[in-house]
């Protein structure tokens, strides 16, 4: 009896270490971001692309229409953004898809695009027990007009978002932020959309994860990809302050969420009750992050991605 306990738990440990780590758990992911405002959802999207611990079925592009910088279809400049990106690195390639240029104009009437039934089709095909992870890196027009057109695919998505301010001591929000005001309606759905699993890295967490300009080139050593970043982090022009004119300092915001997903231990994560204004449910918040640990992070897997 005790041959056969040993021999089984031997053969288990083998085919353990045998199993290689693309057959382990991933968590499904689809990252849906506005690339091609500001710059930090280049170095999030590149901290994704070969995570041991995702599997990204696609990348689809935010519409940013409330900036100074956005063109008529700002969804198509984010979804461009993320072809320049994504060919530097050929060994990622995966599936782009355009989102909507425009915001919901009504609560019930979906914006629907490329992107927000790519997101339907990935909740549709995936295996009984998993769930789709998207990753709101902008506005929330995509995402929410999936889910308005196809609500009942809610049980099989989890949402991650980057929006808004929040008080975790007060429990206060506050609205008034970039990505939100981009498409306040859609925020809005999915605040009010009961049990929606839907777990908000705010501005107020986020915005601590600072990278210093003179550090991070010397660490953007790849040609193609390190030249790529260095450029857009030069030429790209903050509208919104006036402090830092040289640009020394980037907070990195979309970056802290997808640190925050593939490291948990990096992050805390509380449940509060939405705002007074939405309907009474619980959403989870991001109150702290480990701003050192996330870039260590960052850097080491980007040194791995470019080798």
């Amino acid at each position: 009896m005790k041959f056969k306990k040993l021999f089984t738990f031997s053969l288990v440990l083998l085919i353990t270490k045998l199993v290689p780590q693309d057959l382990k758990f991933k968590l499904p992911i689809i990252i849906d971001a506005d690339t091609a405002n500001e710059i930090d959802d280049l170095f999030a999207i590149t901290r994704a692309l070969g995570e041991d611990s995702f599997e990204l079925l696609g990348i689809t592009a935010a519409q940013f229409h409330t900036s100074p910088y956005a063109t008529l279809n700002s969804a198509m400049e984010s979804h461009e953004m993320n072809k320049k990106l994504i060919d530097l690195i050929p060994k990622y390639q995966v599936p782009l898809k355009k989102g909507s240029s425009q915001p919901l104009e009504k609560i019930d009437i979906p914006m629907v695009s490329e992107a927000s039934r790519f997101i339907i089709s990935q909740a549709r095909k995936l295996e009984e027990g998993k769930k789709l992870q998207i990753i709101i890196l902008g506005s929330c027009t995509n995402v929410a007009s999936a889910l308005i057109e196809v609500p009942d695919i809610a049980s099989k998505l989890v949402i991650y978002y980057i929006g808004f301010w929040h008080n975790p001591r007060l429990n206060t929000y506050d609205k008034n932020e970039f990505n939100s005001r981009n498409d306040l309606l859609a925020t809005n759905y999915l605040l009010n959309f009961i049990d929606l699993d839907f777990r908000v890295m705010p501005a107020s967490t986020s915005k601590h994860l600072v990278f210093d300009k003179v550090s991070a080139f010397k660490k953007l050593t790849n040609r193609n990809l390190g030249g790529f970043l260095k450029n857009r982090w030069n030429t790209y022009k903050r509208w919104w302050t006036i402090k830092d004119p040289e640009q020394k300092k980037w907070i990195m915001w979309d970056l802290a969420l997808i640190e925050a997903i593939a490291n948990p231990d990096l992050a805390e994560l509380k449940s509060f009750e939405t705002p007074i204004e939405n309907v009474r449910r619980n959403i989870n918040i991001y109150t702290f992050i480990d701003t050192l640990k996330m870039k260590k992070s960052f850097w080491m897997h980007y040194n791995k991605l470019v080798e």
